[in-house]
């Protein structure tokens, strides 16, 4: 059946959902497709689902195990991933359980003997632990309202975090064949979307995109200067936040988490070199603790529901935009304002163009990395709206510039760079397509150096050629040529750059070079920040209960936000209920909440009442 988002239905099990919906997890209405997905699975139909991060995918696949007898198979990638569902599911009175090598032998056959007695609603489980032979044996003596294939990018090669694991997944269409399955992501383009369906066996499954945009998030791309300055700038405007800064290598994360400490920032380092006990400790004070900044690799991050992150900067590229959406979408999960801001320079891009000539991948693979790469190259150079070209590449069409991107709130100046372009490639034909570019620009400028007089560049007809412009300027051409392709980076001979075969039209005149302008070392205007806007008698209020949220999220062992979101206490600070029946009308508020929480909330607002 098709129903439009806002389109009420009328059959049983959408009244059921609904009635699950508010008592479960204490919301009046479905999101967008929800409740469209959630009748076609039930109905027994595959499904492909894409939503953004923090558009509720989990309620898609974790009502319907409620509504149908039966245990829900949740294949998730992360150890952490699966006990942050799950611990977040119990709070709300769900029988769940997760079943990975974090658990003991005993522990494990407990698990098992519950889902096999009937007593777990849904069961979250790695695709390794799920593919052996005797859980697919064990399993299949159980009745199985679904299985949930989520981050299902991660078995594409064209996704940004492809997971072998993933690949042996479509065994469960013949070992399960009368069983609904729906593969669920928050990026994937629709190439990506096919190779889902094709490699997970999905039959005949209806695709749901519920759409890319983040409206709440502010991108900011900016050219690397001086990067350490450009992060305290940055985090200067996100005092008392929560954040994640990612850097691209281990080393980087230690030194920029070591740095930003002595800065006065609660900065946290996070990448897989560390123990694996400090690891874990350090992801417990980001998700329990307030204005935490996570240094982290891209280690950091799957499944996080944090809804309070406020910020995602990135001080190296990451590798595709499909990378860049996942880790920015961690950001504003709230759905109040958030920045994704990230620097970037030449180096980068020859860094990232080497690692993947250099990693273990088959050549077909090295390709698809490299494609990918120069797409979020070309996206860091846009001249106009960010977000259009940033839903662009997912296939969805934006009607009109944003005003909430770099571009937008600040449109950069552009200038004709066919001469300085020529002269670039010029100089680099004549040093013998041998050099990086910090020996060219050298020669350019006409600077005398060792290096410069050793090969006998002074000679050169492009010696001095290129004295008008500073080295930053030179920089940021060299930097737009290889992203346009009249440049190349050999890695074979320590990142020399080469010219292509679209050098020759650009030499010749036959082509107009136009160059984005890199912004000038300003200082940067910072974004819209999450304005509780609140009264002075209000504010003591909602401190109150984030006080008590923080005590009983101690006492319980779970992140605040397990106990309440924000926007939930915000609620009951602008309606003051009295008592459980108020309470129950809030939004977020379920029945075991109620009844595990809510006499104490209730009681904190009496007392600021003053009844």
């Amino acid at each position: 059946m098709n129903h439009s988002a806002t389109e009420p239905t009328a059959n049983a099990n959408d009244q059921n959902a609904h009635a699950i919906l508010r008592r479960v997890y204490g919301y009046d209405r479905f999101r967008g497709s929800q409740a469209q997905i959630i009748e076609h699975v039930v109905g027994g139909q595959d499904a492909l689902v894409l939503m953004p991060t923090g558009g509720g995918k989990s309620l898609c696949y974790q009502i319907p195990a409620l509504l149908q007898p039966g245990v829900g198979v949740v294949v998730s990638p992360l150890i952490a991933l699966m006990q942050d569902q799950v611990q977040a599911l119990l709070q709300l009175g769900v029988r769940a359980a997760f079943l990975n090598s974090s658990l003991s032998g005993a522990d494990q056959a407990a698990v098992i003997n519950q889902v096999q007695a009937g007593e777990i609603d849904l069961l979250y489980i790695a695709p390794e632990r799920l593919l052996q032979a005797d859980t697919l044996q064990w399993l299949q003596t159980c009745p199985l309202a679904l299985i949930a294939i989520d981050e299902a990018h991660c078995v594409s090669a064209w996704g940004h975090d492809f997971r072998r694991d993933y690949l042996e997944l479509h065994q469960l269409a013949d070992v399960f064949p009368n069983t609904p399955r729906l593969a669920l992501t928050a990026t994937a383009d629709p190439r990506t979307r096919e190779d889902i369906v094709a490699r997970l066996a999905l039959r005949s499954p209806r695709l749901f995109v519920e759409g890319f945009d983040r409206p709440n998030i502010t991108y900011n791309v900016a050219h690397k200067q001086a990067p350490r300055e450009q992060l305290r700038q940055f985090l200067n405007d996100h005092q008392g936040e929560a954040g994640i800064v990612y850097c691209l290598s281990r080393k980087s994360v230690d030194a920029t988490a070591e740095w930003l400490h002595l800065q006065g920032f609660k900065a946290l380092p996070y990448h897989a070199g560390m123990d694996t006990q400090q690891r874990a400790a350090h992801q417990q004070r980001f998700l329990n603790e307030e204005a935490v900044v996570m240094v982290a690799t891209i280690a950091f991050g799957m499944g996080i529901d944090k809804p309070d992150v406020r910020f995602v900067a990135h001080m190296d590229l990451p590798k595709s935009i499909e990378a860049y959406y996942q880790e920015t979408g961690r950001a504003g999960r709230d759905g109040a304002p958030a920045e994704a801001w990230m620097i970037y320079g030449l180096q980068d891009v020859v860094r990232l163009a080497r690692m993947a000539d250099e990693s273990q991948a088959d050549e077909a693979h090295k390709r698809i990395e490299q494609t990918k790469l120069n797409a979020l190259l070309g996206w860091c150079e846009v001249t106009t709206c960010r977000r259009r070209h940033l839903l662009a590449y997912f296939g969805e069409s934006y009607p009109e510039d944003c005003g909430n991107c770099d571009v937008c709130l600040r449109p950069p100046m552009t200038w004709d760079g066919t001469e300085a372009g020529q002269k670039a490639l010029s100089c680099v034909y004549r040093t013998e397509q041998r050099f990086g570019a910090g020996h060219v620009i050298d020669v350019l400028r006409g600077q005398n150096t060792d290096k410069v007089r050793r090969f006998g560049h002074t000679s050169l007809s492009t010696f001095g050629i290129g004295t008008d412009l500073s080295e930053d300027q030179w920089r940021s051409i060299f930097r737009q040529l290889v992203v346009r392709g009249f440049l190349e980076v050999d890695h074979a001979r320590f990142g020399a750059l080469c010219l292509t075969s679209s050098s020759r039209a650009l030499l010749r005149g036959e082509v107009q070079l136009t160059l984005r302008e890199d912004a000038a070392k300003t200082k940067r205007k910072p974004v819209a920040k999450a304005d509780i806007q609140l009264e002075l008698e209000e504010e003591s209020l909602y401190e109150a209960l984030k006080d008590l949220r923080r005590e009983l999220a101690s006492a319980n062992g779970v992140p605040p936000y397990v106990i309440f979101h924000d926007a939930t206490l915000m609620h009951m600070v602008r309606e003051l209920p009295s008592d459980a029946g108020q309470l129950m009308e809030i939004s977020g508020v379920g029945q075991a909440k109620m009844q595990k929480y809510g006499a104490d909330f209730l009681q904190a607002i009496r007392e600021h009442s003053g009844d």
